[in-house]
């Protein structure tokens, strides 16, 4: 024989109730048994306690409002005593149905009856009706009807474990039937009830994870996103739930226990990541993206990507010149995850990108081969952001931190650019060895057209000798663009050109370098050569090269590195922007 010890009767005025012990603390009843609580006091005393009554005050209630059609027919009581008594367990959701459908106990409370008396229902279907309750049906035809008293009462297994509670009966004394919230339906009006219901994929721990992130996700004044558009994002392709989403509770409720996949709400929790602007909240919430994403993942193989791209995005945002939008996104495999969005004034990105890029790095693999990919318009690939501190506590510039790139923001939004580029390294795969094409200082009146036609035929890595700070360089280096090549370089500051003789120029005596230290090298794996290139450059600007006279040649080495393999298209995203 079992006791139930944790079914309740509710009185708040002239109303009696019912309700359940969820834990120590708190108790759960219907809103409508505790309508007058702002008047009366309301009166806990337990089924199989010792007749003593508790004080309780409601502390939560879902949205009912009386009439007949609202929803939300739920409150909890928190008691004044914590009660001595082990309290309700809860079923998972689909526990309820079946093929024939499992009885159903509800311990209630009717007029006259302090100690309560049971009765037996059954589920109609399993379908959510007015996406909110559950049709019940009487087990026989004769006993116990449900009655008022059993508002608020424990819907159980036969083992125990709660499945719901009783909200409502039919008027008609003929229609033994009635209506059930179930019980991950209240914890949509009640977070703190998630973690108690049993959940396929997410533990009790996750789920209390995930209810104070978003707690703290949803203090955040102007969160520059709603519920519905990240709810949107996280899903794909389907409409938004009928009765709308209002806060971001609501958003995950949904996707924790009405949408079949459950990457969906570790998808939503990682874009939720890139609107929040305190650090400790937006660094939970992406764990906790990417270890429910690992918890349904399927395994991964032991084999080490080749690049695992760090983008960092820097676009026109259509404010003005002196604002853009930034976006920084990590690469696992094909998968791109956003780990930050924002529009900035140009004085804002440093500081900015360097923090989400440190954040992206949660999101590879160990064993991952990091690179660091700026995406900038034209006009900007000159920008010095391989000399970039690292951090307010690391004062190494960014580009001796990791390998690190250049990418054209205008060639990457180019389809037909990308599919040359793919050609290009097709060729590369069985002839890896690239040459070196050299725009020496005194080149700069070439034709940029018969450049770039030139380009097509078979260069693969240009060298420039001079910045592309003049307009004669810049022209050329975006016909080179146009061929395309999938290497480019240059310095950011030397010989500007001219018609004074170049021989002995500091940029032929780059080109050299570059023709001496690349020569047979994959081009591959150039990042990874150039990036050891700067940590020597470090090396001797410190003077921690005691054979050092003169500043290391690659110091101020630009590379542009292009592979659309390893940078899957700007549309390929994990998570649908915004």
């Amino acid at each position: 024989m079992r006791s139930a010890s944790w079914n309740a009767r509710i009185e708040c005025g002239g109303s009696i109730g019912a309700g359940f012990l969820i834990n120590a603390h708190h108790v759960l009843t219907c809103a409508h048994v505790v309508k007058d609580s702002d008047r009366h006091q309301v009166s806990v005393t337990f089924a199989g306690g010792d007749d003593m009554q508790h004080a309780g005050r409601v502390v939560a209630r879902g949205d009912w409002d009386g009439t007949p059609t609202s929803q939300g027919d739920v409150a909890v009581l928190e008691l004044v005593r914590p009660a001595n008594l082990t309290p309700a367990r809860f079923a998972a959701p689909s526990d309820a149905f079946g093929d024939p459908p499992p009885k159903l106990l509800a311990h209630g409370f009717p007029r006259h009856n302090r100690r309560g008396t049971l009765t037996e229902y059954r589920t109609t279907a399993d379908q959510l009706l007015d996406s909110e309750w559950i049709q019940l049906e009487a087990w026989k035809t004769y006993g116990q009807p449900l009655a008022p008293g059993f508002s608020g009462a424990a819907l159980t297994l036969t083992d125990g474990r709660v499945v719901g509670l009783v909200t409502s009966a039919a008027k008609d004394p003929g229609i033994r039937d009635g209506r059930m919230l179930p019980a991950h339906v209240v914890a949509r009006y009640w977070s703190p009830l998630a973690e108690l219901i049993p959940h396929p994929v997410y533990s009790p721990s996750q789920l209390r994870r995930l209810r104070e992130l978003i707690e703290e996700a949803s203090k955040q004044d102007k969160l520059q996103c709603s519920p519905e558009r990240l709810y949107r994002d996280a899903v794909g392709i389907g409409p938004p739930p009928p009765n709308g989403l209002n806060t971001l509770w609501d958003a995950a409720w949904y996707l924790l226990f009405e949408v079949p996949d459950p990457r969906a709400i570790a998808r939503f929790t990682g874009r939720l990541a890139i609107f929040i602007d305190d650090l400790g909240t937006r660094r939970g919430l992406r764990a906790w993206s990417q270890a429910g994403n690992g918890s349904v993942a399927p395994p991964r193989t032991s084999r080490a990507p080749d690049w695992s791209p760090i983008l960092v995005e820097i676009a026109p945002s259509g404010r003005g010149n002196n604002h853009f939008l930034v976006e920084v996104s990590a690469y696992n495999g094909q998968d791109r995850l956003v780990v930050g969005s924002n529009r900035l004034p140009v004085e804002d990105i440093r500081a900015y990108a360097l923090e989400r890029i440190d954040e992206a790095y949660h999101v590879l693999e160990p064993e991952a081969r990091e690179l660091i990919a700026f995406v900038l318009p034209l006009r900007y690939l000159n920008l010095d952001v391989a000399r970039w501190q690292r951090s307010p506590d690391d004062d190494s510039p960014l580009g001796s931190f990791a390998p690190l790139v250049v990418i054209s923001l205008e060639r990457r939004r180019s389809f037909g650019l990308q599919h040359k580029l793919r050609q290009k390294w097709a060729r590369l795969d069985t002839h890896p060895m690239a040459q070196l094409h050299r725009i020496g200082c005194a080149s700069l009146r070439q034709s940029p057209k018969s450049l770039t036609i030139g380009l097509h035929r078979s260069t693969d890595m240009v060298g420039f000798g001079t910045p592309p700070r003049a307009e004669g360089v810049r022209q050329l280096l975006r016909a080179t663009l146009n061929a395309p090549a999938p290497a480019i370089l240059w310095p950011r500051n030397n010989c500007k050109g001219g018609a004074a003789p170049h021989d002995d120029c500091q940029g032929t005596a780059f080109l050299n370098h570059l023709d001496e230290q690349l020569a047979g090298r994959p081009l591959r794996d150039l990042p990874a050569y150039i990036h050891e290139l700067r940590e020597a450059a470090c090396s001797v600007e410190d003077g921690s090269d005691s054979r050092a006279t003169e500043r290391h040649w690659a110091h101020d080495l630009t590379l542009m590195w292009e592979d659309p393999r390893c940078l899957p298209d700007p549309d390929s995203f994990q998570e649908l922007p915004v």
